[in-house]
């Protein structure tokens, strides 16, 4: 008949948690991939949101220097006393 050969209990249970250990490994590896590509789209975003502040604080910085330099050739060097709207000029601190 058949030469076939029947593995003990023991045997097959070891097979079998071998199995299972691999198809959970491989179901974790899977879930870390998946952790990956969601925090990368996540720092892909932050990338894009980083660079869109940093050109609206570079359009403040210019529009402020031109507000300086508008108000500097108007009333000439000084400051201003946000709170009462006062312009001091440089000359009267220093004179």
């Amino acid at each position: 008949m058949s030469d076939s050969k029947k593995f003990t209990t023991e045997e097959l249970d070891k097979i079998k948690k071998l199995r299972d250990d691999n198809a959970r490994l491989i179901q974790d590896m899977g879930q870390v991939e998946i952790e990956f590509l969601v925090l990368n789209n996540r720092i892909d975003l932050l990338s894009e949101t980083k660079e869109k502040l940093t050109g609206d604080f570079k359009s403040l910085q210019q529009q402020e220097k031109d507000l300086v330099k508008e108000l500097n050739e108007k009333y000439g060097t000084g400051t201003v006393d946000i709170a009462s709207g006062e312009f001091i000029p440089a000359n009267w601190l220093f004179g």
